[in-house]
């Protein structure tokens, strides 16, 4: 599943660390989510909405082709 985590950490100048604390995961986590090794659970995905202030569409990327 690809995701724009690094991007949107990126823009807020949070580093891996600063993210994962915010979440309340390690930084092992955050990395393997934004390198596609991990998807994240349901309450996760939406704690991630909630943080960016968007969407879980906008975030996450299925790669389902129509």
């Amino acid at each position: 599943m690809r995701n724009r985590l690094r991007e949107l950490r990126g823009e807020l100048g949070w580093s891996q660390q600063a993210l994962a604390g915010r979440l309340d995961v390690s930084r092992q986590t955050v990395n393997a989510l934004e390198t596609g090794r991990y998807d994240p659970s349901l309450p996760l995905a939406f704690k991630l909405g909630r943080l960016f202030k968007l969407k879980i569409e906008q975030i996450f990327d299925d790669d389902a082709k129509p």
